[in-house]
């Protein structure tokens, strides 16, 4: 029973802080391993915002002394339409609180088990958004190295809003790196293999299954079994057998991007100047 009276007074200090700061501590909306994300109110701002609040107690040492300093790093350094904005950093005792835009209506991945497959038409636009995102991202050095459709968030008119910075670095070329992280599901066969990939590449394949699940609302690969998977991929199966209503040119990007050899992945302009990108290709 103190155990709970200590957690409590705990919580109420951090809200009493924050609130001399303007800031009305809301339900939670997000839970990871080291931090949750709270609703809240700005006084100041007169809006709903998100709160990260990692506490550094519970938090490992590898946690702290580098991927915290990257992300907060990288969430400072940007700014896009399409990209989470951070609004404010407070550090209090122990804890790191990251206010930033509140986008109301969920993750993409919520979205499509809510309402199946997206039509392509829909899909493109969304699909714009986000490689605009990553375009951005790499033109300023940075890496996100977790993209899913998890950490893509919708704003009231569902347009795609790229969150969690937590595994993101900056990248300089040759740029290579062997740390893996991120999803399994999400990882090309080089990362998954421990083969030192070009950190770039990393995002581009998580687009490729973040498209392809956005158009079949389904995964192309099995990530139950890690072994399996990675065989998958290097035989090229991705099939489109649950979804017979894709367009030929929008398979034909997916499996340009879900490439194997990463001397002919698909680059960012590569997928900018595929015929499905623009208006007029055909949707489902």
């Amino acid at each position: 029973m103190s155990g709970t009276t200590v957690k409590e007074f705990a919580t109420s200090d951090d809200e009493v802080y924050l609130k001399k700061l303007g800031y009305n501590i809301g339900t939670t909306i997000g839970e990871g391993s080291y931090a949750k994300v709270k609703s809240a109110y700005s006084d100041k701002m007169q809006k709903r915002v998100a709160m990260k609040i990692i506490n550094r107690r519970s938090a490992p040492k590898d946690f702290k002394e580098k991927f915290l300093p990257r992300e907060l790093k990288c969430m400072k350094a940007v700014n896009h339409q399409s990209i989470i904005k951070l609004y404010e950093i407070i550090e209090f005792e122990q804890k790191v609180y990251i206010v930033m835009e509140h986008a109301g209506h969920g993750d993409l991945l919520e979205y499509i088990k809510l309402r199946g497959a997206i039509a392509e038409d829909r899909s493109r636009t969304m699909f714009i958004q986000l490689v605009d995102a990553v375009a951005y991202l790499h033109g300023c050095g940075i890496a996100h190295r977790d993209l899913k459709c998890e950490n893509l968030l919708l704003d009231y008119q569902n347009n795609i809003k790229v969150s969690d910075f937590g595994f993101s670095r900056y990248f300089e070329e040759p740029a290579i790196s062997k740390t893996f992280c991120g999803s399994a599901a999400y990882a090309a066969p080089e990362i998954l293999q421990g083969i030192p990939y070009y950190i770039p590449l990393h995002d581009i394949w998580a687009m490729g299954i973040i498209l392809y699940i956005m158009v079949c609302a389904s995964m192309p690969y099995d990530d139950s079994n890690v072994k399996k998977m990675i065989r998958d991929q290097l035989e090229k199966k991705v099939s489109f057998s649950k979804s017979k209503t894709v367009s030929k040119e929008c398979k034909d990007l997916i499996c340009h991007i879900l490439e194997v050899n990463v001397k002919k992945r698909y680059t960012i302009s590569n997928i900018y100047a595929h015929a499905w990108m623009s208006e007029g290709a055909t949707g489902s």
